[in-house]
């Protein structure tokens, strides 16, 4: 309890003393309990002051969770130092029911379908030094209204009635009078400006004190309209281009005396990549892998990209397979740029955890701050809980989450035999109590 309260105490300027002490009570019930993590639940495995209306209370409070998760980890993520990256990803969790804030159909990834949820876009700090990840943020995503633009198929004419004429043909080619549009200066869709909106929040945040450079994305984000949403933060965006994506060579041949400069040279082949761009090779277990990295034009995109292209093949059946990352930092090396773009996952790992461990899959609230705040605080558990993680770590290299929680729950069991049998108060039967009720259900011990 005591490191508990210490973590805590940090956040204790950007919340109420009534709030500090919901936390107080509720962040060790849930970091004991097992079964899903509901406000029921949780009342059940609450001391004093962890009623059921007390828990409710808190779920409906406005709790400034940026804040919040920036004054748990600033000062560790300062000592840490080094660069980081920003890194935001899309979760959806799977909800049933009619009258849940958001509730609508969305694509998972785990499902590979349609699923009825809710969607949620996470951003987090993820260091390079240590390769973690910090979440600061998780915003709830609605479905966007009449989002296909494409038209209606035109209904079929009924008998009798003569087709109408069709108009005269325009010629092709280029309207007369037109001009370039800038690919710079484009309108954003308003998913991407509240996405913007989102990432600036948390930059206005952490301000100076951490070093961020570049924006990691995945690969529904690798097209021109993310990218000037990045650049519009003043960060660098890394993602991924569709394996089939078409680009090319920087022209170097002669250019003609009229009319505008040629800039595309020769398409991309991946069959046949030149071998003067290739940076490394390397066979293991039967894998030969191979590190491309040049600078390419798409015309999909309106500057030069660093692009690094991974090539796998099987040496035993030729199998090929071919990823294409890219990152609008020319000056980016290709080693560097797979590995932000790997400590992308990072933040997979927790949304895995918020959902086995703190809720996140669980969560029965139906209104708008309820589930805004649920999904939040089962965050804000994964930050405490990778913390006490990092503590333990250093006598036990393998200790997880798992371990964690049979560790809380131990001390839970123990206090409440302690309330039973107060005349056994020695610290050598405590000490022995807590030791074999901790390892409990546990991994690693």
């Amino acid at each position: 309890m005591a490191e508990i309260m210490a973590l805590l105490s940090k956040v204790s300027q950007v919340v109420t003393a009534t709030e500090l002490r919901q936390l107080l009570v509720i962040v060790p019930a849930v970091l004991a309990m097992t079964g899903q993590v509901t406000m029921l639940n949780t009342s059940r495995w609450t001391g004093k002051g962890g009623s059921y209306p007390t828990i409710r209370r808190f779920y409906n409070a406005q709790l400034m969770w940026l804040r919040l998760n920036w004054s748990l980890s600033c000062h560790h993520l300062k000592e840490v130092g080094g660069i980081f990256v920003l890194a935001g990803d899309e979760t959806v969790v799977t909800k049933s029911g009619k009258k849940t804030h958001g509730l609508d159909r969305y694509f998972s990834s785990i499902y590979k379908r349609a699923v009825p949820g809710l969607a949620f876009f996470g951003i987090s700090l993820v260091s390079v030094t240590e390769q973690n990840s910090t979440m600061m943020l998780m915003e709830q995503l609605k479905k966007e209204e009449s989002t296909n633009t494409k038209s209606r198929p035109s209904a079929k004419q009924s008998k009798g009635k003569k087709p109408r004429k069709q108009q005269a043909k325009s010629k092709g080619g280029r309207p007369k009078g037109s001009k370039n549009k800038n690919r710079r200066d484009c309108e954003l869709p308003a998913y991407l400006q509240n996405l913007q909106g989102y990432f600036q929040q948390v930059l206005d945040v952490v301000g100076d004190a951490l070093t961020i450079p570049y924006c990691v994305l995945d690969g529904a984000f690798g097209n021109n309209n993310a990218l000037q949403m990045v650049r519009r933060l003043k960060l660098h965006l890394i993602s991924k281009l569709a394996k089939n994506s078409a680009l090319y060579f920087p022209y170097t041949g002669v250019q003609n005396k009229v009319g505008a400069r040629r800039k595309y040279g020769t398409k991309v082949d991946y069959q046949q990549l030149p071998a003067r761009y290739l940076k490394q090779c390397v066979e293991q277990d039967g894998v030969r892998t191979e590190i491309y990295q040049m600078h390419l034009w798409s015309k999909a995109f309106p500057d030069l990209l660093n692009v690094v292209i991974l090539v796998k093949t099987k040496l035993d059946t030729q199998e090929r397979a071919h990823v294409v990352l890219f990152s609008s930092d020319l000056a980016l090396a290709a080693d560097s740029l797979i590995l932000y773009y790997r400590l992308r996952f990072q933040i997979e790992f927790n949304f895995r955890a918020a959902k086995q461990y703190f809720g996140l899959e669980d969560f029965m609230n139906v209104n708008s701050r309820p589930v805004y705040n649920a999904a939040n605080f089962a965050l804000f558990l994964t930050n405490i809980a990778n913390r006490l993680v990092l503590q333990r770590r250093q006598q036990i290299p393998a200790f997880g989450i798992h371990d964690l929680k049979a560790e809380f729950r131990g001390r839970f069991y123990a206090a409440a035999i302690l309330k039973r049998f107060p005349a056994f108060t020695d610290n050598g039967f405590i000490d022995r109590l807590l030791d074999s009720l901790s390892t409990i259900g546990a991994v690693h011990t």
